[in-house]
């Protein structure tokens, strides 16, 4: 058997709900004889009669019943399966991985979500806390679909990298000091301070800025975890270098003490993604998302 054309079941159930030929014509927007003619094709197609023509109603038969009943199913179907095609299509569904650090999903990422949901709700966003070496490593392995990194970044085959935002740095210190207005390196070689492990490029960053005036100090201890470091500097352990979160609301906020540093200095963070030959609309609808934090 010939598969059933949905247009010619529709005409049965236009039918079924209006009494006539006529009418469903109609309401369909089809001149009379087309519609008799779906009719023709689907008894036809099918080796049964469904539609009884009277000379004012026409009556469906059990065979045209039990059609229409299925038909119904069938096209709420075909609708849902088009709505779901359109929504790939329009990167308004599927799943798209993400590595970021925990600095980074703190403070942005929260916002992102928030905002994706609204714009395309029926996108899934997975969320894994990494180092940008890691998220490189992990979007040539084709297991992850776009990373927040640290920049400069050595290009690295099959990854497309691109300037993103750069966050001002900021001293985060115990409120029982006696801060300056004005944080410098020299002031904050001479006290306890914590910083990022070596191997990182926020450690980097911060030692080049020390570099500039001439010091190498050393860190009394090192950690990745930004919330972690501000416990530690709300007890008054030491103080901190962090980028600044001029949206967050700290809960320790009572405790710390946020000041500007001078020279000034800023954390520049790169979007890296894998370069591929098709096309995947969600990955587009995050980074388009992304781009707007930018």
């Amino acid at each position: 058997m010939r598969n059933l054309n949905l247009d010619q079941v529709q005409t049965l159930i236009a039918i079924a709900d209006l009494g006539t030929l006529a009418a469903a014509a109609k309401a369909l927007h089809f001149a009379p004889p087309t519609v008799s003619l779906h009719i023709r094709e689907l008894e036809s197609r099918l080796g049964a009669v469904l539609v009884e023509r009277g000379r004012r109603q026409a009556r469906l038969t059990p065979a045209g019943l039990a059609l229409v009943e299925g038909g119904r199913k069938l096209l709420a179907s075909a609708e849902e399966l088009s709505d779901q095609v359109r929504r790939k299509a329009e990167g308004r569904e599927g799943v798209v991985r993400i590595g970021s650090s925990a600095g980074v999903s703190a403070h942005l990422l929260p916002a992102l979500l928030a905002r994706l949901s609204k714009r395309s709700p029926g996108v899934d966003v997975t969320v894994s806390i990494l180092s940008s070496v890691e998220a490189i490593a992990r979007l040539q392995a084709g297991t992850l679909d776009i990373g927040i990194v640290a920049m400069p970044q050595a290009p690295s085959a099959g990854v497309q990298l691109i300037a993103w935002r750069n966050d001002p740095m900021v001293a985060i210190l115990p409120r029982s000091w006696k801060a300056p207005k004005l944080v410098t390196p020299q002031w904050l070689a001479e006290r306890a301070w914590i910083s990022f492990d070596p191997g990182t490029q926020m450690y980097r960053l911060i030692a080049a800025w020390f570099g500039q005036a001439g010091l190498n100090p050393q860190a009394r201890m090192h950690l990745n975890y930004p919330e972690a470091i501000k416990s530690l500097v709300a007890a008054g352990h030491a103080a901190a270098i962090l980028p600044f979160e001029p949206h967050s609301k700290e809960a320790m906020a009572d405790e710390l003490v946020v000041r500007h540093l001078k020279p000034m200095l800023s954390r520049p963070l790169g979007l890296a993604f894998r370069v591929t030959k098709s096309r995947d609309n969600a990955v587009q609808s995050v980074l388009q998302t992304l781009g707007e934090f930018g």
